[in-house]
């Protein structure tokens, strides 16, 4: 079974400035039908104005992984850990008994733009952690790369779930096949451009479901970068 979930569909705040589109149920907006998949609590679209973000705040329990598609993003947190991550970083921060941390755009001028993605962890109440990988164009390009696993493998930054990330980078004509186990379910975010999976058009925004499928191929149609969720 195939559902999709159009761009429009999602929920959105305006800030002023924070722009944020939300793929799941987030703050003000509350879709009953709409409250994750699987362990996959949030997807975020959040492009930040130039010299203003996220002020000090907490989480806890919780996977969170950014993925910057534009601009820079500066994180600072109460662990020790401050960097600024541009595309290609994956930062991975799991917030495990509490941590606290902020995020901004700190240059004079061109937006950051972001996926914010939280994944509930299976353990809780865990030491909190903080992790970055950086991943070069090359690595995606026609493919996908894994860039979050639950045992860091090929390079990917490590998560507290049985989950599988990926991210790939197609142009018209590159494709790539992912297999699904019996008992796994999928979800594909289409971060920018266009691409078709299993059959079905997909453009920037656009997301899809997929259970009880033995695989999905995605085919690039225009410049396109998604992101793929293996979940249990």
């Amino acid at each position: 079974m195939i559902e999709l979930r159009r761009s429009a569909e999602r929920g959105y705040a305006d800030h002023g400035w924070l722009k944020s589109f939300h793929s799941f149920s987030f703050a003000d907006y509350y879709d009953p039908r709409h409250m994750g998949f699987g362990p996959l609590r949030v997807i975020n679209e959040d492009r930040i104005a130039p010299g203003s973000g996220f002020g000090t705040h907490g989480h806890r329990d919780m996977e969170i992984i950014s993925y910057v598609l534009e601009g820079a993003l500066a994180h600072r947190d109460n662990i020790g850990n401050g960097s600024v991550i541009r595309p290609g970083d994956v930062q991975r921060m799991s917030a495990g008994r509490g941590v606290m941390h902020s995020e901004f755009n700190h240059e004079k001028s061109g937006q950051t733009h972001f996926l914010q993605i939280w994944i509930e962890p299976d353990v809780r109440g865990i030491d909190p952690g903080y992790e970055e990988r950086h991943f070069e164009p090359a690595s995606k390009r026609g493919r996908l790369a894994l860039i979050a696993s639950p045992d860091g493998r090929d390079g990917s930054v490590t998560i507290h779930q049985q989950a599988f990330v990926h991210a790939g980078l197609f142009q018209a004509g590159e494709s790539a096949t992912h297999p699904l186990p019996a008992g796994r379910r999928a979800y594909l975010h289409v971060a920018r451009g266009s691409v078709t999976v299993n059959g079905q058009p997909l453009q920037a925004g656009d997301a899809a479901k997929f259970v009880d499928e033995a695989a999905l191929r995605i085919d690039g149609t225009q410049d396109a970068e998604v992101i793929l969720f293996d979940l249990p």
